[in-house]
């Protein structure tokens, strides 16, 4: 199957959709693939536009080149010098900015179908916040991850402190925010930041077996094993988090993919899943 170019707007941001699998590609590879604005409203729009597409199973973030994303733009906040505000009020800038990390790393984070990030190498500052806002992690064994925003004097956005906390625990995620060390792929693996590390010259086909498990996956199940996990990871309530997953594992057991599993499981073959 030939996969399909999307129309994202500007050329910052590459979009295809091939098997059920929208790969999103950050594609600014002379500036490491820095955030822009253009960039960002590309993505949220792709992404929008992707959690309600029955055609897109799965989501795909990388980043072109040999970098995944160096987060903000730093060279051209040091040319205007104000940081992020501009020529908008301090509230003007809070609000934006709060509209841009809601529809890009919250949107990753909570929309219904599994998002992997693939780092061919660097993640800094919010692009590593992109990164750890996806269900799951594959990185080129010469990739590194990074918070970087000490270095720069910012306190850190787009989730990056909540996804971190989240992953590797409080004391952990406060060194590596105050000290802004950078962390191998090997270690990022071993700390749990990410989920496989490989050569660079397997991370093609290694994205391509993960994808397509994903996206021949059970929909529905995945859409409620999301849900789930989410509400665990913001602290819910034991009984509402068991509550929770009765009602998901009733409905699920009311879909024909549970009733295709079953019947491969009998007959010993792998199941077909039709997403219903």
């Amino acid at each position: 199957m030939t996969a399909t170019a999307l129309d994202t707007g500007t050329p910052e941001l590459l979009a295809s959709l091939e098997a059920g699998v929208l790969t999103l590609t950050l594609n600014r590879p002379e500036a490491r693939n820095a955030m822009t604005r253009a960039m960002n409203q590309a993505l949220a729009q792709q992404l929008a536009q992707a959690e309600l597409n029955p055609a897109v199973k799965c989501v795909v973030l990388t980043g072109a080149g040999d970098g995944f994303c160096a987060g903000g733009d730093v060279k051209g906040m040091a040319a205007s010098g104000d940081g992020t505000v501009g020529p908008r009020t301090i509230d003007e800038a809070i609000h934006l900015q709060r509209v841009n990390q809601r529809e890009t790393a919250g949107r990753l984070f909570k929309m219904p179908k599994p998002t992997l990030a693939v780092l061919p190498g660097a993640a800094a500052g919010a692009g590593l916040a992109l990164a750890l806002a996806c269900d799951l992690r594959l990185m080129s064994s010469k990739a590194i991850m990074t918070t970087a925003f000490a270095r720069v004097g910012f306190s850190g956005d787009y989730g990056g402190t909540y996804f971190m906390t989240q992953l590797v625990g409080a004391a952990k995620a406060r060194e590596l925010y105050f000290l802004s060390e950078r962390v191998s792929a090997d270690e990022a693996v071993r700390l749990g930041l990410a989920n496989w590390s490989c050569a660079p010259e397997e991370l093609a086909e290694r994205t391509l077996q993960i994808t397509q498990r994903l996206a021949n996956g059970p929909t529905v199940a995945y859409r409620y094993m999301k849900e789930n996990l989410n509400r665990a990871l913001a602290g819910g309530e034991l009984h509402d988090c068991l509550d929770l997953e009765a009602t998901h594992h009733i409905h699920c057991g009311q879909t024909e993919d549970h009733r295709e599993a079953a019947r491969a499981f009998v007959e010993k073959r792998e199941p077909v899943f039709q997403g219903r």
